[in-house]
């Protein structure tokens, strides 16, 4: 049972086609499309097999018992329904499973179990992570006993939420938007070019003086036209200097006569 069970499974995630017969598939080949021995939801063993190999008229279907394909529905040029059934006899088939062809693919459609387990499984996963969430926010403390905390979460989920609603500055548009954009403004700026009036140049009125500006030639200074060279700088400020120590030679000579006489008075008066 188990194995059956995992074929089952394994051929809900398969699909088939043949690319040579889809551009010319309709309700009139379909059967024989599926029928092909590449495809692997077709059972060899079936009722439709011996009557292809004995070439007998379709019709024959339903005077045989044991497995076989009919064509369910079909919607061209896109959709087609094949269902295997097991036929007991002329009046009483029963199904097994259904099969779809969209645009030449064939998929197995999954029965009413699988379809019921698959949603289960989903609620349960749900239930399940949101008991583990809760159970980060329930606190305990045997003075206090339990109790709920949602002030950390609800915080750092409301700065969350306030992160992904201001978008970055640098992520306005996408690029191809702004470079579309930046070539119309420039095909516009070219279209439509903004025309500028013209300047309007004064005329000077009769009978008045043209003033025009002065040209200011270069100042030039006296002092550095006046400066002697270098070499009699130095001779000149050799000689002030030696007439400065001259001078100052004769002031000192000459206050030692001063305070002479004064000196002889001191000692006669002593």
């Amino acid at each position: 049972m188990f194995g059956v069970m995992n074929v089952y499974e394994s051929n809900l995630q398969k699909t088939w086609h043949d690319a040579n017969w889809i551009p010319h598939l309709n309700h009139t080949n379909v059967l024989a499309y599926f029928s092909e021995r590449t495809n692997p939801f077709y059972d060899k063993q079936c009722n439709n097999e011996i009557i292809k190999m004995q070439r007998l008229s379709p019709d024959k279907l339903q005077e045989m018992t044991g497995t076989e394909y009919i064509l369910l529905h079909h919607q061209e040029p896109i959709l087609y329904i094949i269902r295997q059934q097991n036929r007991q006899s002329p009046t009483i088939s029963i199904p097994v499973a259904d099969f779809y062809i969209i645009a030449g693919i064939v998929y197995q459609a999954p029965d009413l179990s699988t379809v019921i387990n698959a949603r289960i499984l989903n609620a349960v996963h749900s239930l399940g992570s949101a008991f583990e969430e809760t159970q980060n926010f329930s606190k305990y403390h045997p003075s206090r006993g339990y109790w709920w905390e949602f002030k950390d979460n609800n915080s750092q989920v409301d700065k969350n939420k306030k992160k992904e609603k201001k978008p970055a500055k640098n992520n306005i548009g996408t690029l191809f938007q702004r470079e579309r954009v930046d070539l119309l403004l420039q095909d516009f700026s070219q279209r439509f070019t903004i025309k500028r009036a013209p300047e309007k140049i004064e005329e000077p009125i009769k009978g008045e003086m043209k003033m025009e500006p002065v040209k200011q030639e270069p100042s030039i200074n006296q002092s550095a036209v006046n400066q002697p060279p270098i070499a009699n700088q130095s001779a000149s400020s050799a000689a002030a200097s030696s007439s400065s120590s001259s001078m100052m030679i004769m002031m000192m000579n000459a206050d030692r006569l001063s305070n002479k006489p004064n000196d002889k008075r001191m000692k006669t008066t002593r």
